[in-house]
């Protein structure tokens, strides 16, 4: 039996999670064979390393404490919303950030203190805020005036409250995913907070406890984050700055994004001279905490040559990552039980779309029907936007550790497809 693990290879294999090891030729995950995974769970599957996801929440936790004491790390749950993880973040003593009525109840369902929970959004309903005040969310980040108006509406007892400043910082990243430039849908303008802050001066209910700023997602840059911070400290002294998330994570080989302490150096390092010293500070990390924890199983269901390309089907997509098709983001991948090398192929899906490519060129040795194929990095978003499309079936969430894997969310099935269905 031979096993090299991953910091002993570069390439593909080094962007599996860090228990990630080759061993008898087989790609290894949390001590688990992934060829074995799909065997056993069905592929489409979206396997996480227990472990390396709570390195990393510890990480995030301790590092931010070291440097900054008063201060909270509150997860970004729409990268991830599974109710086992809330419920895992909650045990590493994180907060969530929940952008949505499903995303709150997943929380609650998943043991989160509500105290310990910000709720975001920029289109809030009556019901969702309702909801919040009810289970006692800790802030409630207000997006705009119109919102405001509902808050005070439906405020019957004492409420904490965040405003969300557009800070007018081009981040370099993909315009979807982009927050917060001078136009941007997310965030209250200069005129528009000034009067926001007038109207909760002393109001019965709503507390204003400070500011919160966000400037999008993927970033591989400290530069945004810190010219995000610039921007709101001049609007005064505050108990509360939630420099919300966006730290990028590396799928590729290609992407540099700063560590996580290069990260934290840089939002606290500007903050000892921009914030209050006493103010606590909050962060929002999404992206940067769980997609390296991932992959995603696939099996091929068939290769294809056509006049100038290779092409490689498997048996998922866009209908589970639709990373690609929004964003154009990059991914790799390999076979599980021959790892890296061999010729180029474009890596497509199952789906009734040209458009339906997850890697446009990767190397892959030998391709075959049956095999199974392993495309890392997929921790964050993929889950969250998966779909129904051609009537495809959301895929199962299979925790690895110490040899085991036990799925925390079940695959979806017809039944399910048809269960909201009204008789005829």
């Amino acid at each position: 039996m031979t096993c090299e693990t991953t910091s002993d290879r570069a390439g593909v294999a080094g962007l599996f999670p860090p228990s990630a090891a080759v061993v008898g030729g087989r790609l290894e995950v949390g001590g688990c064979a992934l060829s074995d995974v799909a065997e056993r769970f069905g592929t489409p599957t979206l396997v996480l390393d227990e472990a390396a996801l709570r390195a990393r929440a510890r990480r995030y936790v301790d590092g931010l404490a070291r440097r900054w004491p008063a201060s909270r790390v509150v997860w970004a749950s729409k990268s991830l919303p599974v109710t086992a993880i809330y419920r895992l973040m909650g045990e590493e003593g994180l907060g969530a950030d929940v952008a949505g009525g499903g995303e709150l109840e997943m929380a609650l369902a998943g043991a989160m203190d509500p105290a310990n929970l910000v709720l975001h959004g920029n289109a809030k309903t009556d019901a969702e805020l309702t909801r919040a005040l009810a289970v006692g969310v800790g802030l409630i980040v207000v997006d705009n005036l119109d919102e405001l108006d509902r808050l005070e509406r439906l405020a019957r007892g004492p409420q904490a409250v965040l405003l969300r400043v557009t800070p007018g910082v081009e981040a370099a990243t993909h315009e979807a995913i982009a927050t917060g430039h001078v136009d941007s849908k997310f965030g209250l303008s200069p005129r528009d907070l000034a009067e926001a802050r007038r109207r909760l001066a002393g109001h019965r209910h709503l507390r204003l406890e400070g500011l919160h700023v966000h400037v999008g997602s993927q970033i591989t840059s400290t530069a945004p984050f810190v010219a995000a911070l610039e921007a709101i400290a001049p609007l005064g002294d505050f108990p509360v700055y939630d420099l919300g998330g966006g730290l990028g994570a590396r799928y590729t080989d290609a992407d540099q994004p700063p560590s996580v302490e290069e990260y934290l150096d840089a939002l606290t390092g500007a903050a000892r001279t921009l914030l209050p010293a006493g103010a606590t500070m909050l962060i929002e990390p999404g992206r940067s905490m769980v997609a390296e924890a991932a992959c995603t199983l696939y099996r091929v269901v068939g290769v294809k040559r056509q006049a100038t390309r290779r092409f490689v089907a498997v048996d998922g997509g866009m209908a589970d990552n639709l990373e690609v098709s929004l964003y154009g983001q990059r991914f790799a991948a390999t076979l599980v039980d021959r790892v890296g090398g061999g010729d180029t192929y474009a890596l497509v899906g199952r789906h009734c779309e040209s458009g339906d490519q997850l890697i446009d060129a990767v190397a892959l040795d030998a391709p075959a029907p049956g095999d199974v194929l392993a495309v890392p990095v997929t921790g964050a978003y993929c889950l969250t936007m998966a779909n129904n499309y051609n009537g495809a079936l959301r895929p199962p969430v299979v925790f690895v550790r110490d040899g085991d894997a036990r799925a925390v969310v079940r695959r979806e099935t017809y039944a399910d497809l048809l269960a909201r269905d009204v008789p005829a």
